[in-house]
């Protein structure tokens, strides 16, 4: 559904210009642009499990660290 504003006799471009930007943030079409302009993607399973092994990863070879005492309790 598109909006439409029509100039009234007598005004001004700056006050037309001003109705329309009111029109659209009532009607909420701008949010929903940004919304689907900026929407995030999913990760995909492969990169999920990767991510999940680098940690597990990281996680052990902390540990190991902190065992060795080259590591101080953060």
């Amino acid at each position: 559904m598109p909006l439409t504003v029509i100039k009234q006799p007598h005004e001004s471009s700056y006050n037309l210009l001003r109705r329309f930007t009111a029109k659209i943030k009532k009607s909420g079409i701008l949010l929903e642009v940004k919304r689907k302009m900026f929407k995030k993607r999913e990760k995909s399973k492969q990169l999920k499990r990767h991510s999940a092994l680098r940690r597990e990863e990281k996680k052990q070879y902390y540990e190991k660290l902190k065992k060795l005492g080259r590591l101080k309790n953060v």
